[in-house]
């Protein structure tokens, strides 16, 4: 089966530091604090409290941190588990998602990516090569292959299909955008689909959002809630793996300015754009949503939307970055011997 994931998101990176080491690796330990359930154990390059907050960032240079065994619901999204139980309750979704992509379309989705793009390897782009095997490393995958595609629009999207090595593919102008640890945030997010198996289901999302098929045999009203509902999990699927990309970026600026950059960058001003800034943004979008009218508003504009928006996702990145079930994932962590 073919579970095609296109993705339209972003994560910039920027340094929070106070303190800093060229060179060194090594763990801090910073004060206990109880929003975190304890002492801080991390991998990092600085640490610094503002506003009450204890903040840090992995060091550039500082070896990163593995989490050797890591499963996907160690970092599942909530909104993604109970979206994903709804939909194990459909009877027979799985034998309609089977029954889009034959043998035929899935060689067709195969070819059409492989004859068109750039195969990535130790020998053909090896940035990119050793970006994808840290990025894999890092949260307990198996990598698959990438390739380059020729593109003006930033993008990036995974492939699998039964039988094959999966394979995910980046467009050449989210190469241009982005910076070394943003695009492997990219990556990164690309992997966590692959790591929580989100397979025929979002597939079938992903081809009602690209208006490419109709639920045939079903009445008009039950397609459409069940097409809803498809929509409603895949936006949930994403979320968890702008985690993903954080666990791999272990910096949730980074993570959160890739997504500042897909909503409103380009090259020549990304030395002007500001996560703190993109942050208050969501903040205040946050609040002018809460009312009943702006809850209303908020719920329309994205009914139909395959991504949450990209302020919504900061946020959820931003959040998560301080909660005490990261912090935990980070304190079982081991470092990266490269």
């Amino acid at each position: 089966m073919a579970s095609l994931v296109l993705s339209s998101f972003c994560f910039p990176s920027q340094k929070s530091c106070s303190f800093t080491s060229s060179s060194l690796r090594f763990r801090i330990r910073a004060p206990t604090d109880s929003r975190f359930g304890g002492p801080l154990f991390v991998g990092l390059g600085s640490v610094k409290k503002r506003n009450g907050r204890i903040e840090a960032s992995v060091d550039s240079t500082a070896h990163p941190l593995v989490f050797r065994d890591l499963d996907a619901d160690d970092f599942r999204h909530p909104l993604d588990k109970q979206n994903t139980l709804l939909l194990r309750a459909i009877p027979g979704l799985n034998e309609i998602g089977r029954a889009i992509l034959g043998t035929v379309t899935e060689q067709i989705m195969l070819l059409e990516n492989i004859g068109t793009s750039i195969l990535v390897s130790k020998d053909q782009l090896p940035e990119l090569h050793k970006m994808m095997i840290e990025a894999a490393g890092i949260l307990n995958i198996e990598p698959p292959d990438l390739y380059v595609r020729q593109s003006p629009v930033p993008n990036a999207y995974t492939l699998a299909i039964s039988g094959k090595k999966p394979f995910v593919i980046i467009h050449t102008s989210l190469v241009e955008l982005l910076t070394r640890k943003e695009l492997q945030a990219v990556l990164a997010h690309e992997l966590g689909h692959l790591k929580c198996d989100h397979g025929v289901w979002l597939t079938f999302a992903n081809l009602l959002t690209l208006g490419s098929y109709r639920l045939p045999g079903l009445g008009g009203f039950i397609a459409q809630r069940l097409e809803e509902q498809l929509i409603r999990w895949l936006r949930a699927a994403e979320l968890t793996c702008d985690r993903a990309a954080l666990l791999v970026a272990q910096d949730p600026k980074v993570a959160i300015s890739v997504l500042m950059k897909l909503t409103g960058g380009c090259p020549s001003m990304a030395d002007q754009l500001n996560v703190d800034a993109f942050l208050e943004q969501a903040h205040s979008y946050e609040k002018a949503s809460s009312s009943p009218i702006g809850w209303y508003i908020r719920n329309a504009q994205t009914r139909q939307l395959s991504h949450p928006l990209p302020v919504l996702r900061a946020r959820e990145i931003d959040e998560w970055s301080r909660s005490r079930e990261y912090r935990s994932l980070l304190e079982r962590a081991t470092q990266m011997s490269m």
